[in-house]
């Protein structure tokens, strides 16, 4: 709520003298002499439905909303049509996160008054927040109809435009309502996020700029700026940036998003610090939880999965086996959609794996809770944690008695809600035990699971229409963008130095990456054309081209995850230096799980001098090669029945434990 009080909701003037003293401290800004003087009204007028309203209105705006709550609904009572008491109690149920009680007082504030934009507007901000974009655009489209130059009401259209997939009409509401306020900092940020997903990198990177210079202290906006820079392999500056960001966490500033965090060098301790900054900041424990202790009794645990990702995405093909094998005569397993979906072969796949698949990407964060909690799920499982279109707010509202942080963001989720998380002993050695505020699910291999049916083309392309020379060595790495930082390019670069005729087959993951890392090589002295791109395919014909690579080289800070388990599946070998972070050391997971530990470097060093030596030994990467095709079916990795009954294990453990009335703890499996 602002800190100014509007005159547009008043039915009338202040009646008395003390009144009028208290609303012109109000609108000044004078919340506290204001304050003072409407209790001192009150004590002689206590059923002054307007003073009450006034009073309300600034206790939303102080922050005390269940004071002002019992305020502004007493003004009701007393004067049920009394526009400011019905606009200023929306606004704080609003923020309570009760949004349809607040939608019904915007209803019929609007109802009475047509031309309250005010009342117009927040009702569309609730419509926004229940997902329900179109009664929200039209409310937005009201607001501009009655005050066309209302910057504010643009940016919203934009907002709820963009979630009805009108990029274009987005696009044009923002630069209306830049064109209106060139200060507009929120404008510029919604704009900037569009524009990337619409792949005009220097458009965004401008409006990074301007943002930075209009409102250099938002919150998360240094790291997302340094994220956005890294997404298109823009490596200047790199090491000062992340010493700053690091700094702000240490001090913690709200200076980045625990995803943006993982991308750079750190350690558990201070990504645990970013991510509980975070929490407390957009995704606190609700003030009443949903689940409050029942226990159930059903005769299958009810396993509950939600993501956004139930489509050709990493985290389904990683999943999709692992759903489908689940024990059906002892869990009843729940997929829970939320975010909009492309309907595709995948998405087909994933909804007759689970016994019930539910499409809350419509629904708000509370109501999507509810339904969790009206299913009775004993054991809630995140796949997004803070990742793109996560909802760390549904698990906020604690729908159940069980939350498990699992695979889509590899960190801790930092929140008290989150009762464990899924890792291995690899990922988490006991001396980062304590920078997790999760109970940690030990697996015995590796935490991750994967899909064995994935299939791989027949086909194998030529090198020629890989755009690779016909000879020569081909080091790969097909992680995105973001993941590759100066030190490991640094690397890279040496290794075409010492490898005569070597080239390096990158993934271009934005179109622009191409022409920068090309201008980096060449910075390095190492030939542009030695970096070769590969362009996107269809996932069976992406694993098939891995045969024409010799060595994945991997990354530092983030690890390659699912595309390290593509290239073990494939076939190719994937060399690692794991770090001391849960993101930096999933590839030496992998490995481990495959039998393969020559492949996990124990230094920067090792990591350089043993691809070299791969590279100049043929028969020593042959062995390697046989050692892998030998291990692929043989070894836990690709045992997808084996990780099943483990994962299935798990939650056993965790739901005997909350069955018995004993607190989470860590979970390890016996030799």
């Amino acid at each position: 709520m602002a800190n100014t009080v509007s005159t547009d909701a008043q039915t009338s003037s202040p009646t008395s003298e003390l009144l009028a003293q208290a609303f012109a401290a109000h609108k000044a800004g004078d919340l506290l002499r204001a304050e003072h003087l409407y209790e001192a009204h009150l004590k002689a007028n206590s059923n002054d439905a307007a003073a009450l309203a006034l009073l309300g209105t600034l206790k939303g705006q102080s922050g005390h909303l269940y004071d002002a709550l019992a305020l502004l609904t007493r003004s009701v009572a007393l004067d049920s049509k009394h526009l400011l008491a019905l606009n200023s109690r929306g606004n704080v149920l609003k923020l309570l996160d009760r949004p349809e009680e607040a939608l019904a007082c915007f209803d019929k504030a609007v109802a009475l008054k047509p031309d309250f934009f005010e009342a117009h507007e927040n009702r569309g901000a609730v419509l926004y927040d229940l997902r329900r974009y179109e009664e929200a655009l039209a409310s937005y489209d009201r607001v501009l109809a009655l005050t066309p130059s209302r910057a504010q009401s643009h940016c919203n259209r934009g907002r709820a435009l963009e979630e009805l997939d009108r990029a274009a009409d987005a696009l044009a509401s923002y630069n209306k309502a830049i064109a209106l306020r060139q200060d507009y900092a929120d404008a510029y940020h919604y704009r900037l996020n569009l524009l990337r997903d619409l792949g005009r990198d220097e458009d965004v990177l401008k409006d990074y700029e301007t943002l930075n210079h209009l409102d250099p202290q938002r919150p998360y906006i240094t790291g997302e700026f340094l994220s956005q820079k890294l997404d298109l392999c823009l490596l200047n500056g790199f090491q000062e940036d992340c010493d700053h960001i690091r700094k702000g966490v240490e001090t913690s500033a709200r200076i980045a998003t625990p995803f943006s965090f993982l991308k750079i060098a750190s350690t558990p301790a201070l990504q645990r610090r970013c991510a509980e900054i975070y929490v407390s900041d957009k995704c606190a424990p609700a003030p009443q939880p949903l689940w409050r202790g029942e226990r159930y009794e059903h005769d299958r645990i009810r396993v509950g999965y939600f993501s956004s990702d139930f489509r050709e995405h990493a985290t389904a093909y990683l999943v999709a086996e692992l759903l489908e094998k689940h024990d059906k005569t002892r869990f009843e397993v729940y997929g829970f959609s939320i975010a909009p979906a492309a309907q595709d072969p995948m998405r087909e796949r994933l909804k007759t794996a689970f016994a019930h698949f539910v499409d809350v990407a419509a629904s708000g964060d509370v109501a999507a809770a509810q339904l969790a909690r009206a299913f009775e799920i004993d054991i809630a499982v995140d796949l997004k944690g803070f990742t793109r279109d996560a909802r760390p707010e549904i698990f906020a509202q604690r729908p159940a008695p069980l939350q498990v942080n699992y695979l889509g963001f590899p960190g801790t989720m930092g929140a008290a809600y989150m009762n464990y998380i899924i890792a291995d002993h690899i990922l988490i050695p006991p001396r980062h035990i304590g920078a997790y505020t999760e109970r940690i699910v030990f697996l015995p291999n590796s935490y991750q699971p994967n899909d064995t049916k994935r299939p791989i083309a027949q086909s194998t392309p030529s090198r020629a229409e890989a755009g690779l020379p016909e000879q020569g060595f081909v080091f790969c790495c097909f992680n995105n963008g973001f993941k590759i930082t100066p030190d490991v390019f640094d690397i890279w670069m040496r290794l075409l130095h010492i490898v005569k005729g070597s080239v390096l087959w990158l993934f271009a993951s934005h179109p622009s990456i191409c022409a920068t890392l090309r201008r980096e090589a060449k910075m390095r002295g190492v030939d542009p054309d030695r970096l070769v791109f590969a362009s996107k395919l269809p996932q069976t014909e992406h694993l098939a081209r891995h045969g024409l690579a010799d060595l994945f080289l991997d990354c530092f800070h983030c690890n390659a995850h699912t595309t390290a388990s593509d290239a073990l599946w494939a076939g190719l070998p994937v060399l690692t230096c794991p770090g001391e972070t849960f993101a930096s050391r999933v590839a030496a997971s992998l490995l481990r799980a495959t039998d393969l530990p020559e492949l996990v470097a124990t230094s920067v060093q090792e990591y350089e001098s043993t691809a070299v030596h791969l590279a100049r030994n043929p028969a020593a990467l042959a062995a390697l090669r046989e050692k892998l095709a030998r291990n692929r079916l043989t070894q836990p990795l690709f045992d997808i029945e084996l990780y099943t009954r483990h994962l299935e294990t798990a939650y056993s453990e965790m739901y005997r434990r909350q069955q018995d009335g004993y607190p989470p703890d860590h979970i390890e499996f016996r030799a």
